[in-house]
């Protein structure tokens, strides 16, 4: 701990040269021991800077578009199960052919397929569900790559302030001013702060987006099979007339129309 006290000292130390420096001056530009600005250091930093306005960005953008409202829209949900109660199935599939949400581009490809039977139709409506889900998993990859190469690109900026901190050991015959340390060091802790500044939210953010994408697409699916099993053909029985005082009943074959417009 007391050494840590010393480091942090001995930063801002050397971004307050006669107080012409602020402390919030060190953490977006880093110095040499001289007061001159060090351009390798500084372009990490603010390439850091970058990519956690990015990552910002895109979390948001990713909540939006992943919201409950373009996944499964209780509304058209409703208004559906209302149609095909009433066996309005024409106006069920137009329904579901307007909306744009996961929930309602899977109905639609299980209804392309309804002149091939049931079974056709579910199996539509699955390769459809993994495919769409797989997409919306894809795009949310992008917060993980932040995550993952914004501590790697702290981490060489850190190398990099360590290498001038050494540097000017060397330079200084082995009894180096603490000042003439402080820029390298400073550059390596201030690449190291934005590197995790970028990749805790951006972690977090992907962490918390696969997890709801994954609930709401598992939910939708589920959905969009019951209201299929609508459409499931139904097996009806005939009765036999009673020869010689015995009742016998035969099941006829199942139909294999699909209730559909």
């Amino acid at each position: 701990m007391a050494a840590l006290t010393v480091t942090v000292v001995m930063t801002t130390t050397a971004f307050g040269e006669t107080g012409e420096s602020s402390f919030g001056e060190a953490f977006f530009v880093s110095k040499r021991n001289d007061g001159s600005i060090e351009v390798l250091g500084s372009a990490v930093t603010w390439l850091l800077l970058l990519m956690s306005m990015c990552s910002i960005g895109l979390m948001v953008h990713l909540a939006l578009a992943n919201r409950r409202q373009t996944v499964l829209p209780d509304e058209l949900i409703k208004s559906i199960r209302r149609n095909i109660k009433k066996k309005q199935f024409q106006k069920a599939i137009d329904l579901a052919s307007k909306d744009n949400s996961y929930v309602g581009k899977i109905l639609v490809a299980a209804f392309q397929e309804a002149k091939f039977g049931f079974p056709s139709m579910m199996r539509s409506l699955e390769q459809t569900a993994d495919e769409l889900a797989t997409a919306r998993l894809r795009r949310i990859e992008l917060l993980n790559v932040f995550g993952q190469v914004s501590p790697m690109i702290g981490l060489f900026g850190t190398v990099y302030g360590m290498i001038l901190a050494f540097g000017a050991i060397v330079a200084s015959g082995g009894s180096a001013d603490p000042v003439a340390l402080a820029g390298g060091i400073g550059t390596a802790l201030t690449t190291t702060f934005w590197g995790l500044v970028v990749a805790i939210p951006a972690l977090a953010g992907y962490a918390i987006l696969r997890n709801k994408i994954d609930e709401l697409t598992v939910e939708a699916t589920i959905t969009a099979e019951d209201i299929l099993n609508n459409f499931r053909p139904r097996k009806s029985a005939q009765v036999i007339p009673p020869t010689n005082g015995v009742s016998k009943t035969e099941a006829t074959r199942s139909t294999q129309t699909v209730e559909a417009c």
